[in-house]
């Protein structure tokens, strides 16, 4: 599970950039300081690309350096399986117009011009040609004639229905979980051959049992469901030698060499069953990998790589690709390893039904970490915060780690804009408390969703999964009940008695605050106009929000306040709404825990998809005077080894990219292993 930032919107502070004095070792040992770090490389359209820092990289021995470099070459070597999982002509595409953009030599003064390549820039930032978030078809600002120019001026080749596609009503959308259109008939998303329908689909995997069925296997996860010459459904499995096999080839490749400079034997285990289940693709070693992956906590180093979040999965079966390599921040980890020490505590005082509780909350580790490079589902834009695995049995016997990307955290709030808050925020109170709990109060929520959220509750015996009893609906109705475990104990006085907030009920109040300004108003800025909300996390915020809202109102606990034509909300007792937030995650746990998918949907679609039509418009009018955009993401640092004559690595370099388009290019060509056609 991932926990996503809402950037450019939310961030209730500015921090300045302060750069760091060092001392120059000169003969006069003056003190200079280092030039500012720029961390904003461009904006375009509704997107921000940033940069971040790998600080302490300096301090890593060579060893633990090249165990960061191989493993972020062996996550860079997946990225076009990503490109391919959104989309089957996404390679086709972006190999046509990455074609065109280095080889044009005509006007490049003209609107057309600029639109083309905020075109590319938008494909490059969401893997594809359907929007990162909504997962809406980006629609092009210039003609499908002055794109045929384009192609005939730079002789590239493209079929003309592949061309076509880029302009027409086909394949609008990536994820579609409007089940009026169809989940499987209305997604684009490259995980089902066109054709098969979602009871085929249901009816596939209903017949697939595990040899022990306390311990089942993630069915799909790897796989590409198809028709074969007999018309039967079939698995295409993503391993070596199978689908996307030159790709994971390289992946392969990359982990043998960080498995030769593991920092332990643990972390060496993990890595050579990572590499099997690779070369086979079997759920069994994926299972053993997860395992062995948990119990590797030591060490400076640690990394996601894999298979792993069924968000782009209408059905949440198949995993998306994506690979993350992260360095221990050990101050910030330090000081979280509290709640994580404190886990069976949540867990016993939670409003959960006592049935549902998890008598023996095991292994649930946290660290603050250090990102050095991200991949596939998480690049260019990133999660800030994960948990992992996503197994329901590993999670209840052998636990999970969590982690929070705190050098993403402070590129977003070093990267931030002016204004919003005073724009949104009902009073001057409620702005005071943004300026001072909003930095911990983010840290914390995030601590509390993937380390107590995520690894609460149980299921009932006998009760599937998620994805089987809940459907559709499994992703959002999970990250809603962590995010809801996040609310309830940040309003609680258990964290200052922990020493992790100085004033518990100020940092809880803040909390709140800012959540239901988002999840009821000002997340609005990130869809276009009539549109429906169908992103997992989007749609739990506002279910969320809304909910507490209704059941409030006889008691009046959040007042939706008109002033001066701009809608506010504004709590009125903290208390209440955290005793509503305790109700509400008490519900969808027994929804959980019980498989009841009616009642799931019921909560969703009745406060999770629909807009305020009204408000929305007010929101995007009273947006429009800030700049920055409503979504952010990062170009990767660049590690470059230093060889001596024998060709091996005696120092690794950190570099910055200059611009978005040259890395993107870059990665296509230094890391497109797979063909335009999987």
């Amino acid at each position: 599970m991932k926990l996503l930032k809402i950037v450019g919107l939310f961030m209730t502070l500015a921090v300045s950039v302060i750069s760091n004095g060092q001392i120059a070792k000169t003969a006069e040992a003056k003190i200079t300081e280092k030039a500012p770090f720029d961390y904003v490389v461009e904006q375009f359209a509704d997107i921000k690309v940033l940069r971040y820092q790998i600080p302490g990289w300096e301090n890593l021995t060579l060893k633990e350096q090249k165990l960061v470099y191989y493993l972020t070459q062996a996550g860079t070597s997946g990225r076009d399986i990503m490109w391919d999982q959104h989309y089957k002509y996404n390679l086709k595409i972006r190999k046509a117009l990455e074609h065109i953009y280095q080889n044009y030599s005509g006007n490049k003064t003209s609107n057309d011009w600029k639109n083309f390549e905020i075109y590319l820039k938008r494909v490059w930032f969401s893997n594809g040609i359907h929007h990162h978030y909504s997962s809406e078809k980006i629609k092009p600002g210039f003609s499908a004639s002055y794109l045929s120019s384009l192609m005939k001026a730079t002789k590239t080749t493209l079929s003309p229905s592949v061309t076509a596609i880029i302009f027409n009503d086909v394949d609008t959308k990536r994820v579609n979980l409007d089940e009026s259109k169809g989940l499987l008939e209305g997604s684009s998303i490259n995980f089902y051959e066109k054709g098969i329908t979602l009871k085929e689909a249901e009816d596939f995997y209903a017949k697939k049992t595990s040899p022990d069925s306390k311990k089942p296997y993630s069915y799909g996860l790897n796989s590409k469901l198809v028709r074969n010459a007999k018309g039967q459904l079939v698995e295409k499995v993503w391993k070596s030698k199978g689908m996307y096999g030159p790709a994971i080839d390289k992946i392969i490749y990359w982990l043998e060499k960080a498995k030769d400079v593991a920092e332990n034997k643990k972390q060496g285990d993990a890595l050579v069953l990572l590499i099997s289940y690779y070369k086979t693709g079997s759920l069994k070693t994926w299972d053993d990998y997860n395992i062995a992956w948990l119990v590797a906590t030591e060490g400076n180093i640690d990394y996601i790589n894999g298979f792993i979040e069924v968000y782009n999965d209408p059905l949440g079966y198949r995993g998306s690709y994506e690979g993350i390599v992260q360095i221990k921040d050990f101050d910030m980890s330090a000081k979280m390893e509290v709640v994580s020490k404190n886990a069976q505590w949540f867990e016993d005082n939670s409003p959960l039904m006592p049935e549902h509780k998890k008598k023996n909350v095991v292994g649930v580790s946290y660290k603050t970490v250090i990102v050095a490079g991200e991949s596939g589902d998480s690049s260019p834009a990133t999660p800030i915060g994960v948990n992992l695995p996503n197994a329901d049995w590993i999670r209840a016997e052998h636990g999970s780690k969590s982690v929070s990307l705190g050098n993403i955290i402070d590129s977003y709030a070093k990267a931030a804009g002016k204004g919003k808050l005073q724009e949104f925020a009902n009073d001057e109170e409620e702005i005071a408390l943004a300026q001072k709990y909003s930095e911990l109060g983010d840290k914390m929520h995030t601590a509390l969703h993937e380390v107590v959220g995520h690894a609460s509750g149980q299921i009932n015996p006998g009760v599937g999964t998620p994805k089987e009893s809940l459907k559709s609906y499994a992703s959002t109705l999970e990250e809603g009940r962590a995010d809801l475990v996040g609310l309830y104990y940040s309003y609680n006085p258990k964290l200052q008695e922990l020493g992790l907030v100085d004033d518990w009920k100020k940092l809880g109040m803040e909390s709140y605050d800012s959540y239901i300004r988002n999840g009821l108003m000002t997340q609005l800025v990130r869809l276009e106009l009539g549109a429906n909300i169908e992103e997992a996390h989007m749609r739990n915020r506002q279910w969320v929000s809304s909910w507490v809202f209704e059941k409030g109102k006889k008691d009046n606990v959040i007042e939706k306040i008109t002033r001066d034509g701009k809608t506010y909300f504004n709590i009125t007792n903290y208390e209440k709404l955290h005793d509503l937030f305790g109700q509400l995650l008490r519900e969808v746990q027994r929804i959980k825990s019980e498989g009841d998918f009616n009642a799931g949907k019921a909560l969703v679609e009745n406060y999770g998809v629909k807009v305020d039509q009204k408000l929305h418009v007010e929101v995007l009018e009273r947006n429009k005077q800030f700049a920055s955009a409503a979504y952010s993401g990062f170009v990767n640092p660049v590690l470059v080894p230093k060889l001596d004559k024998k060709g091996n690595i005696i120092s690794i370099e950190v570099k910055q990219p200059k611009t978005f388009a040259e890395q993107m290019l870059k990665y296509s060509k230094n890391f497109g292993f797979l063909p335009s056609e999987n």
